[in-house]
Order: structure tokens, then sequence, then C-alpha cells
């Protein structure tokens, strides 16, 4: 299969792009630079252009590509560049998508769970409502972005993606420093709920998708999510250390701002479609993710 990915630089995208090599698949790299490389094609989300005779023969696209949401601080402009690179960028590919002859037969466009906003104890599934705030409101108009390419006949999916556990970036990727350090522990108090997943079950649960029978709305977080304190205590049993020393919520406004509104929300968010589809966790275990991370 030849599969185009957006975003290939990223967390995920960097160790996506190798294991589809491994798997046989021949991929092509977006990339907003010039080309430096043969597996590389140019786009410019923001321009909305992109090299169609790059992307011809393209069986599936799956599109990654945005600004980070914890990178820096909300200001008012760093939030329009995250509404901004996930809208323009899905709209663009999906134009490209749709003007190819033959079409790919495939989109998985990313997601996140942010989708679902801050909804303590409730479990929350593909069909659950939407939430409330920023992100929940961006994560809306994102996915809107992929509605032509379904309407073309494309087999589209939304790849919901939660907290991912990688030392490379993202949450744990600055959690892991603290905890090593033994100066680290729950966030506030604690209790709520975080929808981990592996990097190594989330690439996996991406080329899955690729040739399963599912389109819509897919949540990739463990079976078995779990409390903030909870996986925080794993990670440090994983490494050796005390996570004894609370992290007060008003500290993480002064160092993130409005952005830690959201890493203290709770999401109890449950992979259903995902695991009806037939999809076998490799880390279904919080034990055995954190042993998993800090071994990586």
């Amino acid at each position: 299969m030849k599969v185009a990915v957006t975003g290939a630089s990223g967390l995920i995208g960097s160790a996506l792009v190798p294991a589809l090599r491994t798997s046989g698949h021949d991929v092509v790299r977006l990339v907003r630079r010039d080309v430096r490389a043969p597996d590389e094609v140019r786009w410019d989300p923001a321009g909305g252009t992109v090299d169609l005779a790059g992307l011809a023969g393209t069986d599936a696209v799956v599109h990654l590509a945005g600004a980070g949401v914890g990178d820096h601080r909300w200001t008012d402009s760093y939030k329009e560049t995250i509404l901004r690179s996930r809208v323009d960028g899905t709209r663009t590919i999906v134009r490209a998508m749709t003007q190819l002859d033959p079409a790919p037969g495939v989109l998985l466009s990313g997601s996140a769970v942010g989708y679902y906003g801050d909804r303590g104890e409730e479990v929350l599934l593909e069909g659950s409502a939407k939430g409330d705030g920023f992100l929940s409101d961006v994560v809306q108009a994102w996915e809107a972005e992929t509605l032509p390419a379904s309407e073309a006949g494309i087999r589209t999916v939304l790849l919901r993606t939660g907290l991912v556990m990688a030392r490379g970036g993202g949450a744990f990727g600055r959690l892991l420093p603290i905890l090593r350090a033994g100066v680290g522990g729950p966030i506030g108090d604690g209790r709520m709920w975080w929808p981990w997943i592996t990097l190594l079950d989330e690439v996996r649960a991406i080329e899955f998708l690729l040739d399963a029978d599912v389109a819509g709305p897919v949540n990739l977080g463990s079976p078995s999510p779990a409390r903030n304190g909870d996986v925080t205590r794993a990670v440090g049993r994983a490494l050796g250390r005390p996570t004894v020393v609370p992290v007060p919520g008003f500290a993480l406004r002064v160092v993130l701002g409005e952005f830690a509104d959201d890493v203290t929300s709770s999401q109890r968010m449950v992979p259903e479609v995902l695991s009806e589809a037939g999809f076998d966790f490799v880390h279904a275990d919080l034990d055995n993710a954190a042993r998993w991370l800090v071994e990586q």
C-alpha cells in the first residue's frame, strides 16, 4: 500500500513511518520545506497547495500535522495557530485527495481526546457528546474539515488520541525527568482520569485502521484508563522513585497558563470501536505500560 503521511517528523509520525515501512508499505512524507529526498512531497497547508504529482497512486493518507498544544503558552496568537494549523492543514490534504484520480481509499485523520472536554467520572465512548472549552471547539472544527472526503466515498477515520506514553515528547516526555529526579507526584488531588496509550500501541492502532472496516471517530486510548495519581505512581514504581510530592493546580497555571485547565481535565475515554474491531493491545495494563515507557 502506498501511504502518504503528514506530520511525519512529529512524536507519532516519526514512529509510524518506520513501522509502516517495516510492514512493507511504500511511505511518502509530506514536508513544508523544499524536497530533499525521494520519499518527500512538498505541501503548503497554510497556502492550500500540495504537489499532486507526488501523491499519484496513493492508497491511503495518515494526516497527523498540527501545532503542538503544549509547545507554548496559550496566548491569543498561539491559540489561533493551534486552530489554523489543524483546520487549514486538513482542508488542504482533503482537497488534494479528492482531486486525485483515482482518489485514495482511506483517510486516517488526527484528532484528540480534547473533543470530550472535562467530563469527571463519565465513561466516554465514540458516540459521547462534544464537551466545552477551547480544545473541544478546535477538535470539532478540525474533524469537520474531513467531511468532503467522506462525501467523496473515502473511508475516513478520526483518530481521537489520548495521552501518548513516550519519552520523546508530549505530557509523558515532560513528566519523566521530574519523576526520575524523585521530585514529582500527582497533579492536584490526582483523581482526574487520564486516557493513556503507549506510543507502540498508538502506532499499531493506526496501522490496524488502514485495513479495518471502520469509519468515523475512533478513541485511541488504553482499555484501562487510569486516574492521574495511579499513572504517576505506576511510572514512579517503574523508575524506582517516590511520587509523594503533589503538583498544585495553581503552579501549573503559572507555568502553562490556560493550557493547565486541559492538563487537569478528567477524561475517562474507552476505545470501544477499536476493541470491537478486534484490535489487540500490547499494553493494556498500566504497570506493563509504565515499565515499557521507562525502558525505551
